[in-house]
């Protein structure tokens, strides 16, 4: 028994530091500056759920453990937004609303995200990831670097080793060498 608080304490901090690596990848002040995502709430939002997609489309194809692993993530996931609306303010009625709003986004995205990295025509995830995260001014150019980083993050997780994210180790690209090597 005692055995078992402490793997789930090792567990808890492997998603810790992995959900802190995709939220830290997701503040890169890059994506807003060169970018131009919006630095609002939403936009943060955004580039998160778009490396939790990511780093869970990875995980999804592991076995029964990366599956478990994933869904653990997204609790982590889950608790962090809770944890923002309770410390903005928002009050305990108002709060499960919010949470719903926020899942049917999160789902919303990832069906979007994914079915557009395997279209045939790579457009249709730089237009899915416009009509999410972008304002109407230069939603092309945002975008289309925007997609291009996300493909090469999505490249990088592939070529990680498998149990490597169940060890709360992931690579993400540079998002500032990725615009300029783009822009290049």
């Amino acid at each position: 028994m005692i055995l078992t608080m402490f793997r789930r304490n090792s567990h808890n901090r492997t998603i810790g530091a992995l959900y802190g690596a995709i939220v830290a990848q997701a503040r890169s002040a890059a994506f807003y500056a060169d970018y131009g995502v919006p630095d609002t709430v939403e936009g943060r939002f955004d580039l998160i759920v778009l490396h939790l997609v990511l780093v869970l489309h990875r995980l999804g194809r592991d076995d029964d453990a990366g599956r478990s692993f994933g869904q653990s993530l997204f609790d982590a996931f889950c608790r962090d937004l809770d944890d923002n609306l309770r410390e903005m303010g928002v009050g305990d009625l108002a709060v499960p609303k919010k949470m719903r709003q926020f899942a049917e986004a999160f789902y919303g995205r990832q069906t979007v995200y994914l079915a557009a990295l395997a279209a045939s025509d790579r457009r249709d995830f730089e237009k899915a990831l416009a009509r999410n995260i972008f304002e109407p001014a230069g939603v092309e150019m945002g975008a289309a670097a925007l997609a291009r980083y996300a493909r090469t993050a999505l490249q990088r997780l592939d070529a990680q080793e498998d149990g490597a994210l169940i060890r709360g180790e992931v690579v993400f690209p540079n998002p500032k060498e990725a615009y300029d090597n783009a822009a290049a």
